[in-house]
């Protein structure tokens, strides 16, 4: 199997399935010196681990990392940093009647196809079990983004029709982990998390927007041509499991207006910096980053398994029925969040690497 590592310089890659003995990360090129923060990096997998809230999987897992190599006394030693997480909560009987059935919209049929055979029990390397590797990934980029003063920051911005119009500008983005939706508006959230439970109730699922957001870019970050900085984020994005759709900046909605609308004016600042009125290219121009802030939106499908009785084949063809068991999400988007923002981190570290070869 290909395709399981990201980045260039800042490269990672991922190991283990769902109900295999773990899963784990290889991180390449961290640059010595870096103070790693294992407290830190936990926060970030707590944030995305099962069995947090009423209305996520409640299948119970630490998620506990283990650091193998890469910091010694506390700080990257710039060989591979390797990351462990073991899996404890597996319930693969829960999988057994899925054995030569397809499940709809899962990856069952299509890795069946390519590799002759495939792992039942949850997916297998398929499943988003496999993102706590990211997560982790993710926090150790995050630290080195830090270093940098880059944050990266995302938030539920909608769950089915419920959609938050509120612009981040006027949002406290403190409060995003102060509830279970993780959305930083605690009205909306309120009603969120009702659709989510009442959505659950009925054995069903629900997908929805997650917002990301970068700040404290400067201006220069990205490849042109092939490598540009929205292309490898939404690759980043599309990437993680469920994820359907992504747009930065003005997005689909900039295909409405005119350019005079759309274009971004420069202006000297008072403290004689250059910067754009509006913000319309989101952050990002020819591929690379002006020094304004980086926004995007992610949209991500219902979780494919439903507790409800679903027409499908089995691995000969005939028809049959199958329902899902044990514990699935109603809506993927609470613990999606850390995910995106993982992912977005791992994007800008390797740019901000990549920068410094730029030029002398």
């Amino acid at each position: 199997m290909a395709a399981n590592s990201f980045g260039r310089l800042f490269r990672i890659t991922t190991f283990g399935e769902s109900h295999g003995y773990g899963i784990g990360v290889v991180i390449d090129g961290c640059p010595a010196g870096l103070p790693v923060d294992m407290v830190f990096v936990q926060q970030q997998l707590d944030r995305r681990r099962p069995g947090q809230s009423k209305i996520v999987t409640q299948r119970q897992e630490s998620d506990t990392a283990e650091l193998l190599s890469g910091v010694y006394e506390g700080r990257s030693t710039g060989a591979p940093i390797a990351l462990l997480i073991r899996n404890a909560n597996q319930r693969s009987k829960d999988y057994n009647h899925l054995q030569n059935a397809y499940r709809p919209s899962h990856a069952d049929f299509t890795y069946q196809q390519k590799y002759g055979l495939r792992d039942h029990r949850g997916g297998g390397r398929s499943s988003a079990r496999e993102t706590a590797a990211r997560v982790a990934a993710g926090a150790i980029a995050q630290l080195l983004l830090a270093h940098y003063g880059i944050t990266v920051k995302a938030y539920v911005s909608q769950v089915g029709p419920l959609v938050l119009q509120t612009p981040y500008q006027q949002l406290n983005l403190a409060l995003t982990d102060q509830n279970a939706v993780r959305c930083p508006h605690p009205e909306m959230a309120a009603q969120m998390e009702a659709l989510i439970l009442q959505v659950r109730k009925a054995g069903d699922t629900i997908g929805g927007v997650v917002n990301g957001l970068i700040q404290g870019v400067p201006a220069g970050l990205g490849e042109p041509v092939f490598d540009k900085l929205h292309a490898r984020l939404a690759m980043a994005m599309l990437g993680i499991n469920a994820a359907k759709g992504f747009e930065y900046g003005s997005g689909f909605a900039g295909a409405a207006m005119r350019g005079s609308e759309h274009n971004d004016l420069f202006y000297t600042t008072p403290q004689g910096n250059i910067a754009t009125r509006t913000n319309f290219s989101g952050g990002i121009q020819g591929g690379i980053s002006n020094g304004m802030d980086i926004y995007f939106r992610v949209a991500f499908k219902p979780v494919a398994t439903i507790l409800q009785p679903q027409p499908t084949v089995d691995h000969l063809g005939n028809d049959v029925t199958i329902e899902g068991k044990g514990r699935h999400d109603p809506c993927v988007l609470p613990r999606a969040v850390p995910i995106v923002e993982a992912m977005c981190a791992l994007v800008m570290a390797d740019f901000v690497l990549l920068n410094r070869c730029a030029r002398l």
